[in-house]
């Protein structure tokens, strides 16, 4: 796989990301800032680090579900690997501008 075409399966990646939403959360998952790490390697898997606002969260299982769900479903992508880790530590501070003002921070 060409660099160009892991560079179209990255971006491809975080456009299914901001489809991805926590049902108590008006804002994806992208722009939320829980997503920590996109890669894809040459056979095309694309691995995704990630984490939630809190460890507790009652729909983590649905969201990651949905996260593997939508990124296999990209052309040319072989596996799926969600990773769950909580370091570094979410913060608001992690959030896209455009989620800011969503959530009412600015």
């Amino acid at each position: 796989m060409t660099n160009e075409e892991k560079l179209n399966i990255e971006e491809q990646t975080v456009a299914m990301l901001k489809t991805v939403y926590d049902p108590e959360m008006p804002v994806n998952v992208y722009d939320m800032g829980l997503i920590y790490r996109i890669e894809v390697t040459d056979d095309g898997a694309v691995a995704i680090d990630m984490t939630f606002t809190a460890p507790t969260c009652p729909m983590a299982d649905f969201i990651l579900e949905d996260v593997r769900v939508k990124v296999a479903s990209i052309d040319g992508v072989t596996a799926v690997d969600v990773n769950l880790v909580w370091e570094p530590e979410w913060n608001p501070d992690m959030m896209s501008e455009e989620a800011k003002l969503e959530m009412g921070f600015m």
